[in-house]
């Protein structure tokens, strides 16, 4: 559905408006792994790569509407704010309120949903049409997917190429994108991570096709999706090497790391790639992390390590 020449073209469009985020060595995880902190992209996470790439391509002063448990939903308030259009988010009604308060700064307008009971695809669908606004999907979306791996690419230049590549997986835009351009440049393997309690991605691969959950409960709301999506299944079920699973307590001593070794914030999203090789269930000669995310209140974080 998108092949390298695109990411490359998205990394041309996101020139001066992303930040290029800084490469990170830890010694303590291996002296051949490096790490992409998305933490310090704007909005806080990899999605502001996607949303802005798909939105500055739109019509001008296009009205879009999003569904996000946050990351993306921020990344969408701000590409538009950035175009000068009007967003719209559909919001899950537990989502972390940071998330929902930046997403409201960004000048959007937040609808709420249950996340447990309704489906917020059928739901944003139903409401773009309402409403006439372009739908701007978190990852289904061959835009948002070549924006998504510009991060792999900018790792890849900054830090030489590794033997493996590990990227958190939830829908699939992230990996999808960073396989994409990884095996291009040379990436013998592409490892995703997500939560053992939402296993969709693990699933799937076994099965050889798209597997659905339940919504999964975990501390990785961001990584709360219940099945690959479409366009990113056909994606990374060609060019992913293996799906692997943390707990909810690795992702935490994953931030605790992160926090105590790195001086790095990171989400509980964020931190599976780091849990994946903290643990030992990634190994490899030589490691790059894509560290999704840092959105998460001191109040949460510090629950959370308590």
């Amino acid at each position: 559905m998108i092949a390298p020449v695109d990411v490359r073209a998205a990394a041309r469009v996101l020139e001066g408006v992303a930040h290029r985020t800084p490469v990170v060595r830890s010694r303590t995880l291996g002296a051949h792994v490096v790490l992409k902190p998305e933490s310090f992209q704007r909005a806080g996470a990899f999605k502001f790569r996607g949303a802005y790439n798909k939105i500055s391509s739109l019509p001008p002063r296009t009205p879009v509407l999003a569904y996000s448990s946050g990351n993306h939903a921020q990344a969408v308030a701000l590409s538009a704010r950035l175009v000068g259009a009007q967003a719209t988010i559909l919001m899950p009604s537990d989502a972390p309120r940071t998330k929902v308060d930046a997403t409201l700064g960004y000048g959007a307008e937040v609808v709420t949903y249950d996340r447990y009971t309704e489906d917020r695809e059928a739901l944003g669908v139903a409401l773009a049409a309402e409403r006439g606004l372009e739908l701007v999907r978190p990852y289904d979306d061959p835009l948002v997917m070549a924006g998504a791996g510009t991060a792999a690419l900018e790792l890849l230049e900054d830090a030489g190429i590794v033997d493996t590549l590990v990227v958190p997986v939830g829908g699939g835009g992230l990996i999808a994108g960073s396989a994409t351009i990884a095996k291009d440049l040379g990436v013998r393997r592409v490892v995703g991570v997500e939560p053992e309690a939402g296993d969709d991605w693990r699933r799937s691969f076994d099965a050889g096709r798209p597997v659905a959950i339940d919504v999964p409960r975990t501390i990785a709301d961001g990584l709360q999706t219940s099945a690959p999506g479409t366009l990113t299944w056909e994606v990374a079920r060609q060019l992913v090497d293996e799906i692997v699973t943390v707990t909810d307590a690795q992702i935490v001593e994953a931030m605790r790391f992160a926090f105590e070794r790195l001086k790095l914030v990171v989400e509980p999203s964020g931190a599976v790639g780091i849990a994946a090789l903290l643990f030992g269930i990634v190994e490899a000669p030589s490691v790059g992390i894509v560290v999704s995310g840092g959105n998460v209140s001191a109040e949460r974080f510090a629950e959370l390590l308590a």
